[in-house]
């Protein structure tokens, strides 16, 4: 199984590739698909690579009983919870024209599939990626129907044990190799106490053939910010075009300001990555030409002497003489010509020195 793939076309996760930012619409539309067509502009103008949505069918992700359940709530749009969700719930041809809108300004188009039926629908519509929300990663009869269809997958792991990721992944990797799993807690708006980023290591250690990622729904930019830097290829934020908005999620969504310093934020964190390679770079080369040490004479050393360690020290020298770290290598060998107090010793000056160059 890979450790990057493709997510969207063209677009590979994983690996030197830079991190793939969601922007979580959800349901902070309001119901109101010329807000929803706003948010998706608002996601591609502040950087992000994909705007997300959350589609349900309702009649198969809750029972009867849930959808007549009274909602009095002060985010409520609706008396019952069914009328609320219907308020928020875009139709299939309300789908198809966002998704329209989002390929006309560039930028990728997916959304949760909250329920099987759902699902199929995304699949219909082509999406370029299943995201499972973390209610329903546990749900493994759904997560293996999603992972059959073969599209890519992004699975949250919030409210979830380790026992239970790992079966997780044994259950999607059995159908779907092109996958990376979140670390996410369920709280909205969510403490920096209760997010766990360790996690991340965690889950890089116990599957690390698959990309790790991270949701977050803290308020600001700097823990996720944070999570890029331990390695997650992709991150999910909700956003807003408001916080004061009715609903739940809009307090802990980012506005465009906040999604646009983020974004620029992940992008120089990427800059500054890396290779892991841990060598001298070409930028440092001026500085070790006007402060690297090199090892000089304590005294003054007669031609023909073998050297000892208490004849030797370490300076800035002029010229460069032999590293610092392979002085050792000159103890028991003899210097060619006299070489002064303080003098720089230089690899011509030793006989038999193996210069490293």
């Amino acid at each position: 199984m890979p450790l990057k793939f493709e997510l969207c076309p063209g677009r590979m996760i994983g690996g030197s590739n830079p991190c793939f930012i969601i922007a979580e619409i959800g349901q902070n539309h309001q119901g109101d698909i010329e807000i929803a067509k706003k948010m998706i502009k608002m996601a591609k103008d502040c950087g992000a690579d994909c705007a997300k949505f959350q589609k349900s069918e309702l009649e198969y992700k809750f029972n009867k009983g849930a959808l007549e359940r009274p909602y009095t709530s002060k985010h409520s749009w609706g008396k019952t919870y069914g009328d609320h969700k219907r308020h928020l719930e875009f139709s299939h041809e309300q789908y198809r024209e966002l998704q329209k809108y989002a390929k006309e300004i560039g930028i990728f188009f997916t959304a949760s599939g909250m329920d099987e039926m759902a699902v199929e629908f995304l699949d219909e519509l082509d999406v370029p990626f299943f995201k499972v929300a973390s209610c329903d990663a546990n749900n493994f009869p759904y997560l293996e129907l999603t992972a059959k269809k073969g599209r890519p997958m992004v699975i949250s792991s919030g409210m979830q044990s380790m026992a239970t990721m790992r079966r997780v992944y044994q259950t999607v990797k059995e159908h779907n190799q092109n996958f990376t799993i979140l670390q996410c807690t369920s709280a909205y708006p969510l403490d920096p106490e209760d997010v766990n980023l360790c996690v991340i290591a965690e889950y890089q250690k116990e599957f690390p053939d698959i990309p790790i990622g991270y949701s977050g729904h803290e308020r600001g930019i700097s823990i996720t910010v944070a999570a890029v830097a331990m390695g997650a290829k992709v991150v999910e934020r909700h956003v807003t075009l408001d916080k004061s908005w009715k609903g739940n999620d809009h307090e802990a969504s980012l506005e465009p300001s906040e999604l646009t310093e983020l974004v620029r934020a992940i992008r120089l964190v990427g800059r500054a990555q890396g290779t892991g390679i841990k060598q001298m770079l070409p930028c440092e080369k001026a500085c070790h030409v006007k402060l690297g040490k090199s090892v000089v004479a304590k005294v003054a050393i007669p031609k023909g002497t073998v050297l000892s360690m208490d004849m030797l020290g370490v300076k800035v020298g002029e010229p460069r003489g032999v590293s610092p770290e392979d002085m050792g290598q000159l103890v028991g060998k003899a210097v060619t010509e006299d070489v002064e107090e303080d003098g720089s010793i230089t690899p011509r000056m030793v006989d038999g020195y193996n210069n490293k160059g």
